[in-house]
């Protein structure tokens, strides 16, 4: 049987630092709660809007794909596919595309001249559902390789949400929690068990699609997203991760200790919420959670692309060593949860 892997990895941060101090410190009025005790954001990345050197949604995934080929045994001109995930879609600074395709556009970028190429849009899970499609092509041998690529220019629903928020609990409060970035991957065919991605499942809950929407302020011109944050982070909605996993496991004779992972890498949403999955997970497999990195503190949420930031940090940090076992658990809005299983021993940043 085709397995696909992980063969490279690269990410994109913007140079400027934003502090939650200094967001918070431009509301109208301060929140009734410790906002950076809550979220567990200290800072986040800001993209550029120099002239010179303007980072829409295009450059930040151009900069991460670029550094992904850069330490991968293929050229763009070797790549079979490339998959677009962004949920912005920003280019020629503050222009929203969505025909062409960001991979189209991205693809004769890079010089991938033979690659199929396509966009989707999963909401936080984009980059795992890509990874989810891609595993299906190379192992169904449709494909031999591909990239899956997103940039996040994200930060402007915070700017709208400092310019509209004044007083009590707000549903813009959790776009004070993004940053902006660019990951990308690819993928080929695995060798050996020690270097696979083992499983990747996603399931979506479409009873929580409106506790999180991104669209046009209702107030101003910007561009604005409401969260449900009771609902979106709650144990009946972290429920479906386990229960899900549960389940897939159990109808191999197998349970979630078997699986002997190194770490879990959560989607980065806050650090409370990520203590409490963990906890829930805990209690609701049965065993102790492994080691769960993150990045929030100094990058925020970077919607799509969390999971990767998480891993290229750990990898350059040299904190994940070759042979770890990795869980990846998305949390999206739809609400989309699922898991990739993979064993990563190739990576290098």
């Amino acid at each position: 049987m085709i397995h696909s892997r992980f063969e490279a990895i690269g990410a994109y941060l913007p140079s400027a630092v934003q502090t939650t101090d200094e967001l918070i410190g431009r509301l109208a009025e301060p929140p009734s709660f410790d906002f950076e005790a809550v979220t567990g954001v200290r800072e986040r990345r800001v993209r550029s809007t120099s002239p010179d050197d303007f980072e829409d949604s295009f450059a930040l995934a151009s900069k991460a794909a670029r550094d992904c080929l850069s330490r991968s045994r293929y050229a763009a001109s070797d790549l079979d596919v490339i998959i677009s995930v962004s949920i912005t879609r920003s280019r020629d600074q503050s222009k929203i595309y969505f025909e062409p395709s960001f991979a189209a556009m991205l693809a004769k970028e890079l010089g991938a001249r033979r690659a199929i190429h396509f966009d989707l849009s999963n909401a936080c899970a984009g980059m795992l559902t890509g990874t989810y499609i891609l595993d299906r092509m190379i192992r169904a041998g449709t494909v031999r390789n591909g990239m899956v690529v997103s940039g996040e220019a994200i930060t402007p629903i915070a700017e709208t949400a400092v310019e509209e928020i004044v007083g009590g609990y707000n549903p813009q409060f959790a776009s004070l929690s993004v940053g902006d970035s660019g990951t990308a991957v690819v993928l080929d065919r695995s060798e050996d068990d020690g270097d696979r991605i083992h499983y990747v499942e996603l399931m979506t809950a479409s009873e929580y699609a409106d506790a999180c929407l991104g669209m046009p302020s209702d107030r101003t011109q910007g561009v604005a997203l409401y969260t449900d944050n009771r609902r979106m982070h709650n144990e009946s909605r972290f429920l479906l991760w386990t229960d899900t996993q549960r389940n897939h496991l159990a109808a191999q004779g197998r349970t979630f200790a078997d699986e002997e992972f190194d770490f879990v890498i959560h989607h980065q949403f806050g650090a409370s919420a990520i203590t409490a999955m963990n906890a829930l997970g805990e209690r609701e497999f049965g065993t102790p959670m492994p080691e769960s990195p993150g990045v929030v503190d100094k990058y925020g949420n970077t919607s799509t692309t969390s999971h990767f930031v998480v891993l290229h940090d750990q990898l350059s940090q040299q904190r994940m060593p070759a042979g770890s076992k990795v869980l990846m658990v998305p949390a999206a809005s739809g609400i989309v949860t699922g898991f990739l299983s993979t064993t990563i021993s190739s990576l290098e940043v």
